[in-house]
């Protein structure tokens, strides 16, 4: 398919040419965002044998049932060395914190309630059921499944990982993402302007986002407005598997970079697609390679690698939309589907609110500092009140 095709259709063209990429074996130090390629089985258990919760002593119940009765300090149990003796009738062992229960012992009684006179320890109240035991396997057992293929790998999820005795786990290989911008007007931050020449910020703001997704950014740097120069561009990229061209794809004179990838052979699945801001992306496909072209007007060339580039990263299809009410009277749709920047927040009931831009302008940034998500209007919606109930994507935290 090609030409111009509905967002619901660019979705489901990216999930049918989605990336593949082959999986890789990397220490757990190193895996912080990955996502799992697959599933993490516990090599131990945890605790692998049955541990104290506190400080105190490992008696047998049956011996403390009574209030005021007299046990004899036989040694003791810190965590990791373990008591090698059994503890019998009228004994006890000083346990600790993580020390493993010495064999013959049911139960540990606190310091606390404990008086201690030489090997004698004394314990005023009578005790009549097991407590501060942690069981074998009390978080988990060997074998258990304890992550899933497609998982984020986060603090806690490698805190699994590394408690089930694994040094390394099997990850997707994190894609190569190619920033290409084009135009002979972009200058990099800092550059002192000439007449006409503007400040070339969305590969910043889509390295952040292409790091937040699990993506290796690569800057390829500014093509000039030539199909010759963005070809060159293209050759010299190195191991990339997502290419994300910014601009360069209208119908200017001056728009040279789907033509510049298609005389790489890259071949073309849609042209367009029917979303305001944003109708100039376009996807393109060359073996394992995947190009995600977006425009270059900063609103359009960020609300769209929300929508596209997203789920090419992540490899994960499509996108979550929530009920929201909102706050703003909005005018009628025209016949492109729409994504407004807005502001999404929960409301003293507990749902969330949604309040557009007021000026959702295809060339401002400024918006996005308090958007942090995306109010879907489907094309031709008529007009609503505040109060309606609509569609919004979250791109941020509430």
């Amino acid at each position: 398919m090609s030409g111009l095709v509905s967002v619901d259709e660019a979705l489901s063209l990216l999930d049918t040419h989605g990336l593949a990429p082959p999986a890789e074996e990397i220490p757990i130090a190193e895996a912080d965002g990955a996502v799992l390629a697959e599933d993490v089985v516990a090599l131990v258990s945890r605790p692998p044998l049955p541990v104290s919760a506190m400080d105190g002593y490992a008696v047998r119940l049956e011996d403390v049932r009574e209030a005021g009765r007299s046990l004899r300090v036989i040694g003791e149990a810190p965590a990791g060395l373990p008591f090698a003796g059994q503890v019998g009738p009228g004994q006890a062992v000083r346990i600790f914190t993580g020390g493993v229960l010495p064999g013959g012992s049911d139960h540990i009684i606190i310091q606390e309630e404990a008086k201690r006179d030489g090997e004698i320890v004394t314990f005023e109240s009578g005790h009549d059921q097991a407590r501060y035991v942690r069981a074998a396997g009390l978080d988990f057992k060997l074998g258990d499944h304890l992550l899933r293929a497609g998982t984020s790998l986060g603090a806690a999820e490698l805190a699994l990982v590394a408690a089930a005795n694994h040094a390394t786990v099997k990850v997707r290989r994190r894609l190569r993402v190619g920033l290409l911008a084009n135009g002979n007007e972009l200058k990099a931050p800092g550059s002192t302007l000439a007449p006409g020449e503007i400040i070339n910020s969305n590969p910043v703001a889509l390295s952040v986002l292409v790091r937040r997704w699990g993506g290796l950014p690569v800057d390829l740097g500014i093509a000039d407005d030539s199909e010759a120069d963005i070809r060159h561009h293209i050759a010299q990229a190195d191991g990339i598997d997502l290419f994300l061209p910014i601009g360069g794809a209208s119908v200017g004179d001056h728009d040279h970079m789907r033509s510049a990838f298609a005389s790489e052979g890259f071949e073309a699945v849609f042209e367009k697609v029917a979303v305001k801001p944003g109708k100039p992306s376009w996807f393109s496909r060359r073996g394992h390679q995947r190009v995600m072209g977006l425009p270059g007007n900063p609103a359009s060339a960020l609300v769209c690698a929300h929508l596209f580039a997203r789920p090419l990263i992540t490899q994960r299809k499509g996108h979550e939309t929530r009920p929201a009410t909102l706050t703003r009277d909005l005018p009628e749709n025209g016949p492109r589907e729409a994504f407004l920047r807005a502001g999404v927040h929960l409301g003293p009931d507990g749902r969330l609110n949604v309040t557009p831009a007021a000026n959702q302008d295809s060339s401002l940034i400024s918006p996005f500092r308090s958007a942090n998500g995306l109010l879907r209007r489907r094309p031709g919606a008529i007009p609503v009140k505040a109060g309606t109930p609509v569609e919004v994507m979250l791109i941020g935290p509430l």
